[in-house]
């Protein structure tokens, strides 16, 4: 009911406006809010405020968290605005900023990476290593590597502290890559530990409540959640 409440609040408030209504910020009323945030909710800091297509309605981001508030930081929406003449997902974009943040953040030095000779697009996948659709876009890497997409691993083992063992165990691997290749195909690899992200890797996902593996993210921010065939993204990426 929520959700129903909140989509016939969008749609009402989109009645009239076209995504064509952005219009450059108003830096004034930009201002404004970040004046009556500081006011009234001194602990709320944010990353970024812009203006939305509805007339006094703003996006604001805090953390990883997408909200519209009023310009006098007196009314708060929650949930995604979509644009229903163009079919678009306004607030995908601001989430793109953040998952983009989250993984600059988190940083490649913590990420196991296959990397093609001459790299012209890059995806970061984040997985477990058992699930059956994560190894079937392992699988698929070989294809990733032949059309020239670097593809970045994060880690989420959801099974418990037997998949956490063996995902560490891959992470601390003198051969990441070959430790990777074998559990993903089902073998078994070495018992080991070390200094390691993956606890890092879990509260990204978390953060960017990431619900399920695998999850795919373009270097534009945008989230694919499940498997989709190599050719098919490949298509995507290059659209």
């Amino acid at each position: 009911m929520k959700n129903l409440s909140l989509f016939v609040l969008i749609t009402t408030l989109l009645t009239g406006f076209s995504y064509s209504a952005y219009a450059a910020a108003d830096s004034s009323a930009v201002e404004n809010l970040k004046q009556a945030l500081a006011k009234n909710m001194p602990g709320v800091k944010t990353s970024k405020i812009s203006t939305t297509p509805i007339a006094g309605l703003f996006e604001v981001i805090v953390g990883s968290q997408v909200v519209y508030m009023s310009e006098d930081a007196r009314y708060i929406i929650e949930g995604d605005l979509y644009d229903l003449q163009t079919k678009r997902n306004v607030s995908d974009e601001a989430k793109s900023i953040i998952r983009l943040s989250a993984l600059e953040g988190l940083g490649a030095e913590n990420m196991i990476i296959y990397t093609p000779d001459n790299v012209k697009n890059t995806i970061t996948v984040i997985t477990d290593i058992d699930c059956p659709y994560c190894r079937r876009l392992h699988s698929e890497v070989p294809d990733y590597m032949e059309n020239n997409v670097q593809v970045r691993y994060v880690f989420m083992p959801l099974k418990g502290s037997a998949d956490l063992k063996k995902t560490v165990s891959v992470w601390c691997s003198d051969d990441q890559q070959l430790a990777l290749d074998i559990a993903k195909a089902g073998g078994e690899v070495e018992d080991k530990t070390c200094k390691n992200p993956i606890q890092a890797h879990l509260r990204l996902a978390r953060k960017l409540g990431i619900r399920g593996t695998p999850a795919i993210i373009l270097e534009d921010g945008q989230l694919l959640p499940g498997y989709v065939p190599f050719d098919k993204l490949v298509a995507e990426l290059r659209n």
